[in-house]
């Protein structure tokens, strides 16, 4: 990623220049695939504005910000575009997911796709264990048609849980 930095009516620290570089790499944590940053940086009768022009494949954004404090400006600028590149991410996530990847997709998609974390659901159920012996859940099993019952144990006071691996057999499963 290139950085530019334009500073009109005043001249650019140090300070200033490191700071618009550390804000950019937070940029990179949501988009990688950016090319070039623009900052336009401007005092004018003790107003600190800042202009930002990003750059990415198909797309160029641009947020500005005004402040009293430089620092400020730039962090309301780089806040700005930040929103605006995960609008763009999601988007372009959303939009793959709903048409495929095609072979005619380009290679950003491809990559946002592949960076995403695919979400694993979990369903909980509640239950309540009856307390009864080996041999009772055996028989109630038996009168079920579901691939376990759970149970508490009365003689161990623990839970357990009996699985049919076929017609006659059971595996009984203790903590």
């Amino acid at each position: 990623m290139q950085i530019t930095i334009t500073a009109r009516h005043f001249d650019l620290t140090n300070a200033i220049r490191d700071y618009i570089e550390e804000s950019c790499t937070k940029l990179q944590k949501y988009f990688e695939q950016i090319i070039n940053v623009h900052f336009i940086l401007t005092l004018e009768g003790g107003r600190n504005s800042v202009e930002m022009i990003l750059h990415v494949p198909k797309n160029n954004f641009k947020s500005e910000a005004s402040e009293q404090d430089m620092y400020l400006a730039i962090d309301e600028a780089v806040e700005k575009m930040e929103n605006q590149i995960k609008k763009l991410k999601g988007k372009w996530t959303d939009y793959s997911k709903k048409k495929g990847l095609k072979d005619n997709t380009s290679f950003v998609y491809a990559n946002l796709i592949e960076r995403e974390k695919p979400r694993k659901r979990i369903k909980t159920k509640r239950i309540t264990a009856e307390v009864m012996t080996v041999q009772e859940a055996i028989d109630k099993f038996e009168e079920s048609t579901d691939p376990y019952l759970i149970f508490k144990n009365g003689e161990t006071d623990r839970i357990n849980v009996l699985v049919k691996k076929d017609e006659d057999h059971f595996k009984l499963l203790e903590p």
